[in-house]
């Protein structure tokens, strides 16, 4: 009976071995499978600033899923030495070849502007610059008031316009990258902006003839106003009140405009109730008929009783 006992407990304890190492051994080979499915990707491990050359102080190498990394990563951080960023690199974020410049290219503001397009800078002061609140990677609007030529030099008034629209800020003062903190505005003297060759003769000419104006817009709202200036004239003729739009709206419930209110005075009218006066009518109550006289009477006693007598 014992030995009987003896081999369950050893039959069963067999079985439970055997399970056991199946179970491991499946494990292990679901790892080594995931371990060949994973390989290096070079992430930032500091801040890189835009138009900086990368040391290999600024990266390390970590593992990714094939399937999960991005395209155009890199798997050593020798071939990322010396070149240089065109955007904000976060720490622990990986660096891709879309944000580089290309191999050769020359560190600094040069490195930030895309093909095709001239960085010019331009005059500011407190007013212009919108306080200091204008960044990189910001995008404005450039209004001009300048005096239009006319032939007769005596009618000639000066006019504001927007000339250039949806212009992106590349630097202000010497920084071409943006504080972590925005709202620490800092006074700049001057604002480098990103034009086409063509925007560049526009600008130039509207700063030498007349005097600009930033108008900052939101980096969302990219669409094209066109306006037909203001003078003295349209300056004059008064503008409708119009709600406060609160961030965040959508573009076609922001140009809903409300009815126009109406510059007359209002005038309120006093609404009098007349009360005809009718006279009231005469009530006649008949007259009191007089009374009649007394008639003669005598007081007659008849033992203890007294009585009176009336004659006709």
């Amino acid at each position: 009976m014992r030995n009987k006992r003896f081999f369950v407990v050893l039959g069963g304890a067999a079985v439970f071995g055997l399970i056991t190492a199946v179970l491991v051994s499946r494990s292990l080979s679901n790892a080594q499978a995931f371990s060949k499915d994973l390989n290096n990707v070079v992430v930032a491990k500091v801040d890189v600033p835009p138009g900086t050359k990368i040391i290999a102080e600024q990266l390390t190498t970590v593992q990714f899923p094939r399937g999960a990394s991005p395209d155009g990563v890199f798997d050593s951080p020798d071939k990322l030495v010396g070149r240089v960023a065109v955007v904000q690199i976060a720490a622990r974020e990986p660096v891709t070849d879309f944000k580089l410049a290309p191999e050769g290219s020359a560190g600094g503001l040069s490195a930030v502007i895309p093909e095709g397009y001239r960085a010019m800078t331009v005059k500011v002061d407190d007013v212009v610059g919108i306080s200091g609140f204008i960044m990189p990677g910001a995008l404005v609007d450039i209004v001009v008031v300048i005096t239009p030529p006319e032939k007769d030099m005596m009618n000639r008034e000066p006019i504001s316009k927007i000339v250039l629209q949806n212009i992106k800020v590349l630097a202000n003062g010497q920084n071409i990258d943006r504080p972590k903190n925005d709202r620490e505005a800092e006074s700049v003297r001057a604002v480098t902006l990103q034009v086409t060759p063509e925007q560049a003769e526009k600008l130039a000419l509207a700063a030498s003839e007349g005097k600009l104006q930033l108008v900052m817009r939101n980096s969302v709202d990219q669409g094209d106003e066109q306006t037909t200036g203001a003078d003295k004239r349209s300056l004059l003729g008064g503008e409708h009140a119009m709600p406060v739009v609160e961030p965040g709206l959508m573009k076609s419930e922001q140009t809903k405009t409300p009815a126009p209110i109406s510059s007359a005075p209002i005038v309120r009218r006093q609404q009098r109730a007349f009360v005809e006066m009718k006279p009231m009518p005469q009530v006649t109550t008949p007259a009191a008929s007089p009374a009649p006289p007394p008639r003669p009477s005598v007081e007659m006693i008849e033992g203890t009783k007294k009585r009176s007598v009336e004659f006709p």
